[in-house]
């Protein structure tokens, strides 16, 4: 039968449908249940009224008077059909709370309640990883300072969330990621500029404070006769040694930014949750602007095989750690039983009654890679080692990248020449942030990679964001200790569905970076341009991105891919 004859048989039956359907519902009484629930929810005056009405315990079966909504709705109970019209869920409650990391200390997490159907529900809660960098021969005194201030970071956090961000936040949809993340910036960058206006009032006290030391006359130095200050006995040197330049300042991390993280990441979990989707669609969907790929990467894991470092023999000692990188055309399942096999292998060769200080198989709580050598090279040296093998590997930056927020307001990859970032999810780091440094990754040739700050967690997020984000690689430490492992169940579940729903893409191969030819090119082109009378060289902002050669200092966080690394020219090395 034509579609238009349907139609008209069903409106040729309506009256009759509409008979049968009021006698059944008089004959189960529902007219009677629904005016004594109607009559209770005009007294209770809920402020969601459909919301009220889907939870009502009377609710049984759906009022249809129409044949035409008969196959469209579903058949369920009358608490589907007002929850169509029900106000969408609020956040109303926010908890943080001090909990232990992977290796015993203090970290943040937050927990987050929303009002569902006029009732307070507690939705998600995320763990997120306080980071701090600690050299690994630091004084017992910078030790004791690092755990002082990581406390005092956390409990700062725990203010803020249990506070004023408690009662910013209310009543905000957890959907809106957008503008979560624009009031947590804003509220981020007034306490910057509180903690600034702190200090000069502290500065300019102390100066105030201080009074004129006293006059004291200076002693000189008496040299023994005979021998001559500062000259030490043995073969002068005729080769004077190049310096090394100077150690970048750390980035001043603001006491309590740990707890703007952790809130981004709470939100977009929540938002999650209540659209009943995977965190890593739902990262997907911002990334894309809701337009969501019909398939999805999964990221080739970074597996640390050998932690090394000083206090290892041999040459051992100049590398930090050992890694391993399954083929692109593995699945990840088929990955990891390929390094667990490695693994057990290398358990068997290593004597742990040898001589001096083994390599430690992964069970270290420094968990990621800073240096490939032991001293970095300089900017000239390290731009011969990207233009010798920059077509066949890696060369990855750590340490050299800026915070998240900074890099996404430059617009600017502005790190050494390299194929990609090491991104730890910390600090003041927003979703927002990650989504966007994301994009600009992919438009300027760029790999992402998603790795855990030093002090980790069993909170399993990090994966869902690599995979959302499309991330090439996730460096989530060794196949060992809880809280790694549970990463690692997390990508395999991943896989696993997404190889379930048709939506999982192959393996693509490796596309590097020819840094010499790009070097060429720009050269030719240079040439190739007419010559400027006035101003001939580019303005500050217009320098093409991966032409910078940065302080070398950054580059100690750059490793090569293990499987070319070997591969290396001697005569580029320092």
């Amino acid at each position: 039968m034509e579609p238009g004859g349907e139609r008209e048989l069903r409106r040729r039956h309506l009256p009759e449908l509409r008979h049968q359907a009021a006698e059944y519902y008089r004959s189960n009484e529902v007219p009677q249940r629904l005016e004594e629930a109607l009559n209770a929810t005009f007294y209770l005056r809920p402020p969601d009224l459909y919301g009220h009405l889907a939870d009502a315990p009377t609710a049984t079966t759906v009022v249809q008077t129409s044949a035409t909504h008969h196959k469209n709705e579903d058949k369920g109970s009358l608490a589907n059909y007002f929850s169509k019209f029900s106000k969408p869920p609020v956040i109303c409650k926010l908890i943080g709370r001090k909990v232990l990391d992977g290796v015993g200390r203090p970290t943040l997490e937050v927990e987050i309640f929303c009002t569902v159907k006029n009732h307070e529900k507690s939705i998600c809660s995320t763990v997120v990883s306080s980071h701090s960098e600690i050299l690994e021969n630091a004084s017992p005194e910078a030790i004791d300072a690092d755990e002082n201030e990581r406390n005092d970071s956390i409990n700062r956090a725990l203010e803020w969330v249990n506070g004023s961000l408690n009662e910013m936040l209310r009543d905000l949809q957890p959907a809106d990621q957008c503008k979560a993340d624009e009031l947590l910036g804003e509220y981020f960058a007034k306490k910057v500029e509180e903690e600034k206006e702190r200090k000069a009032i502290e500065k300019e006290e102390q100066e105030a404070a201080i009074s004129a030391p006293a006059y004291v006359p200076a002693l000189s130095a008496v040299t023994p006769s005979g021998k001559k200050k500062g000259v030490k006995l043995g073969k002068k040197s005729s080769v004077a040694e190049k310096p090394i330049s100077p150690a970048e300042p750390i980035e001043p991390v603001l006491c309590g930014s740990i707890a703007i993280a952790g809130l981004s990441l709470a939100v977009a979990k929540t938002g999650a949750t209540i659209n009943n989707t995977p965190l890593y669609l739902h990262l997907a969907l911002m990334k894309h602007d809701l337009d969501l790929p019909k398939e999805l990467t999964m990221p080739l894991p970074m597996v640390t095989l050998l932690s090394c470092g000083k206090s290892s023999s041999g040459k051992l000692k100049l590398m930090k750690e050992v890694m391993l990188i399954p083929p692109a055309e593995l699945t990840v399942k088929q990955g990891i039983e390929r390094l667990l096999e490695i693994q057990k292998q290398m358990m068997r060769l290593l004597d742990p009654v040898s001589k001096g200080s083994s390599p430690q198989l992964t069970d270290s709580k420094k968990g990621s890679a800073r240096s490939a050598v032991k001293k970095a090279p300089d900017g000239q040296q390290w731009s011969n080692i990207c233009n010798a093998v920059g077509s066949r590997c890696y060369l990855i930056a750590e340490d050299a990248a800026k915070s998240i927020s900074k890099l996404v307001e430059d617009q600017n990859i502005n790190v050494p020449k390299c194929s990609g970032l090491i991104i730890k999810y910390t600090n003041q780091t927003k979703i927002s942030d990650l989504t966007e440094l994301t994009r600009l990754l992919d438009g300027q040739r760029h790999i992402a990679i998603l790795g855990s700050p030093a002090g980790e967690s069993s909170d399993d997020s990090l994966v869902d964001l690599a995979v959302g984000l499309g991330a090439r690689f996730i460096k989530l430490g060794g196949l060992s200790r809880g809280e790694r492992v549970t990463k690692y169940n997390r990508l395999l579940a991943i896989e696993e569905e997404l190889a379930k729903n048709g939506t999982l893409r192959s393996g693509e191969n490796h596309e590097f970076v020819d840094f010499a030819e790009e070097a060429l090119t720009v050269e030719e082109l240079l040439d190739a341009l007419p010559t400027i009378e006035q101003d001939p060289w580019p303005s500050e902002h217009s320098q093409p991105l991966l032409a910078q050669d940065q302080n070398p200092v950054s580059l100690h966080g750059s490793t090569l891919h293990l499987n070319e690394a070997t591969n290396l020219d001697p005569s580029i090395l320092p």
